[in-house]
């Protein structure tokens, strides 16, 4: 399954869609208003080697929480990110084989490669 977690709100994330032009068979999901689930954010985290790979430190909430000042553990990533989307660094592009995450033009270079292969 081929899967695209983004935030519709996020312009970045809508360039990053605009770019990658997903065929029909690409599943959308829309973090805010469908969440993540414990099973996808699982099965991300063992692609991308750790919850920390996900997580956005560049969320508003991660500075209004002091949590630069915490030391944090795969446990409470996981946890901050099931609590509040905003927490996902996005967007997430998920193949059969790989995750890509974010939007580095490098990633969503290989990301859009390996989505139309």
């Amino acid at each position: 399954m081929r899967t695209i977690f983004y935030l519709e709100t996020c312009k970045t994330c809508q360039k990053a869609l605009e770019f990658l032009a997903p065929s029909s068979d690409i599943e959308l999901v829309e973090i805010k208003s469908k969440g993540i689930s414990e099973k996808a954010l699982d099965h991300m985290a063992k692609l991308a080697g750790s919850y920390e790979a996900l997580f956005s430190r560049r969320a508003v909430l991660y500075r209004q929480r002091n949590l630069a000042e915490k030391t944090l553990s795969e446990h409470d990533y996981r946890s901050l990110i099931l609590e509040h989307y905003t927490f996902l660094k996005r967007p997430v592009v998920v193949t059969e084989r790989a995750i890509f995450i974010g939007n580095a033009k490098a990633v969503l270079d290989s990301a859009k490669q390996a989505l139309h292969q």
